[in-house]
């Protein structure tokens, strides 16, 4: 987890579906919050999606305009697909739903890669059991990307509050 060459010392991944609308959003918000409390050196945040569909793709549209719209930059994002070796690189996979949770598990080779994944919104202060997820804004129309960006902001300050002890159990 500790980098030999003064890099980050802890190493997350957020992932969604395509990695075109919630997981680049809460990269690029997390990132932003990180750089704002002055552990942008300590944490790195990586993003991608279990589908390959999206791979090399900007974000979505709508998702960059709402960013935009309060103050962050994703002009950065190309959308990945999450593989097993993304558990070499990364100490913590936060996921966006329980879909992405299974299919992100299933890569793991063993228990411990395992316990590295978790739901996003386990760090969410206003999560609760059955209202864990972060809805996919992708039928929607802008309003689901604005819900999107407020559980992201929320969650994100509860990630970055928790750092560097970010990796130990959610205790709800």
């Amino acid at each position: 987890m500790t980098s030999t060459c003064g890099g980050p010392q802890l190493r997350v991944a957020v992932v969604c579906l395509g990695n075109i609308c919630r997981s680049p959003m809460a990269d690029v918000v997390l990132e932003h919050k990180l750089d704002e409390a002055g552990l942008a050196d300590t944490v790195h945040v990586d993003s991608a999606g279990t589908g390959d569909w999206h791979r090399g793709e900007p974000m979505d549209p709508r998702a960059a305009a709402v960013l935009t719209e309060h103050g962050y930059d994703p002009s950065r994002h190309r959308a990945r697909q999450v593989t097993a070796d993304w558990f070499d690189d990364h100490d913590l996979i936060l996921t966006m739903d329980d879909a992405n949770f299974d299919d992100v598990a299933a890569l793991a080779r063993t228990p411990q890669e395992r316990e590295k994944v978790r739901k996003f919104r386990s760090y969410d202060p206003a999560a609760s059991l059955g209202d864990d997820e972060v809805p996919d804004p992708w039928y929607g129309g802008p309003d689901g990307f604005v819900t999107v960006l407020r559980m992201v902001e929320r969650t994100a300050d509860a990630i970055v509050a928790a750092a560097p002890g970010l990796t130990e159990e959610v205790s709800r």
